[in-house]
């Protein structure tokens, strides 16, 4: 599920005048959409979770980001795809999704506004089950230097809690290759996770780790102490540089955990909530 093509259409387009200035009207959707169970298995091994008949809560994002590079390659999407920044994500599930389900799968984009280093977007996935919503996805993206539109207004972001504090719950040696194995289950072939050379021609040192690798993998250590519908809310810190290694640390809460992943740096900060 290489979405080399798109990334491809995309940088020759990032380079030609013309590009739209608002956000499409329009959904990217997909129906009857029936999940490979091998495809899963690849994606859980890469991840870190247990093999089971149920979607990682991470794994539909993957279906979605899909129709989200779809929707960006476009000429009318108002940002290049070629170096946008994921720097948050939330995903709510109302429930476990069987492997087996036919789901509908649809994306939009909303919330076209400034941040302080350029425009940020928010890319939508809803997935749905005979009608029903199960699952949603918000990836929030930063464009460096480029400018919303006139008028439109930043929310306030929440900063997430922080764990530095908390004692080592895991620690994780992450491999050089670990964005090479992401690209191959997600389809996210974006250069600066691939390798060394192509990272440094967009201005990274080395290649750096998928945030939504990281997030899953934090996510897989939690197995088997998070509930079925629960709330997952991410914020990207610093790249995490590959290879690295790296501590996972936690928080119990009333109604979760509160998780942090660090080296010699803070990469990522995140909260588990009941839904």
């Amino acid at each position: 599920m290489s979405l080399a093509p798109l990334y491809a259409k995309a940088a020759v387009g990032a380079v030609l005048p013309g590009r739209g200035t608002t956000l499409p009207a329009d959904e990217v959707v997909r129906d009857d959409v029936l999940v490979d169970r091998g495809h899963v298995a690849d994606y859980a091994r890469v991840c870190g979770f247990a093999l089971s008949d149920t979607l990682p809560l991470t794994y539909p994002h993957v279906l979605g980001f899909a129709l989200q590079v779809e929707l960006m390659a476009r000429r009318t999407f108002p940002l290049p795809l070629p170096g946008l920044v994921h720097v948050r994500n939330r995903i709510v599930a109302t429930r476990a999704v069987d492997a087996g389900e036919l789901l509908r799968i649809a994306v939009h984009a909303e919330r076209f506004v400034p941040h302080p280093k350029g425009a940020q977007v928010d890319l939508v996935t809803d997935v749905a089950v005979e009608g029903a919503p199960v699952w949603s996805g918000r990836s929030t993206y930063l464009a460096r230097g480029a400018t919303a539109p006139a008028g439109a207004i930043a929310a306030a972001a929440e900063e997430l809690p922080d764990v530095s504090g908390e004692p080592a719950a895991a620690q994780w040696l992450v491999p050089a290759d670990t964005g090479r194995r992401y690209a191959a289950v997600s389809g996210d072939v974006n250069p600066i996770h691939l390798h060394p050379l192509s990272a440094k021609a967009f201005g990274f040192p080395t290649a750096i780790a998928h945030g939504m690798w990281t997030a899953a993998r934090a996510l897989a250590s939690m197995q088997g102490r998070l509930d079925d519908a629960m709330a997952y809310d991410v914020e990207f810190r610093k790249p995490l540089r590959l290879p690295s290694r790296v501590s996972l640390r936690t928080r119990r809460t009333a109604d979760g955990w509160d998780l942090g992943v660090a080296g010699k740096v803070e990469h990522l900060r995140a909260t588990v909530r009941t839904a």
